[in-house]
């Protein structure tokens, strides 16, 4: 079977253009957020007072747009993990991870890479 370097090329190509499992960028993502990351930061910190926002990311998780806030606050090593929908700038979770919670965590996300 003879493959010339043109058919493999575009094979790849058409591979690449077809991938059902990618993931949108950052840029799509925020152009359909309504909310800024600004704005929801706002709101998340008004749910942990005296907190300071660790990490945060635009994500699309159970199908809604959320803007996801780990939140740190003194004397503690828990996180408050709050969750503002991106397009509305409510409230969607509040929760909070213990470091086994955050290590466990981490681990999934690492499986997911």
């Amino acid at each position: 079977m003879k493959i010339t370097i043109g058919s493999a090329v575009a094979t790849l190509a058409f591979m690449f253009l077809c991938r059902v499992d990618a993931a949108p960028s950052d840029e799509q993502l925020a152009k359909e957020a309504k909310i800024t990351r600004s704005e929801a930061e706002r709101i998340a910190l008004s749910k942990v007072p005296d907190g300071r926002v660790s990490s945060g990311e635009l994500e699309r998780e159970h199908g809604m747009l959320i803007w996801s806030f780990d939140i740190a606050k003194a004397g503690t090593r828990n996180i408050n993990e709050v969750q503002v929908d991106a397009k509305t700038g409510k409230v969607v979770s509040v929760k909070i991870e213990t470091p086994k919670d955050q290590a466990e965590e981490d681990a999934a996300d690492k499986k997911k890479k």
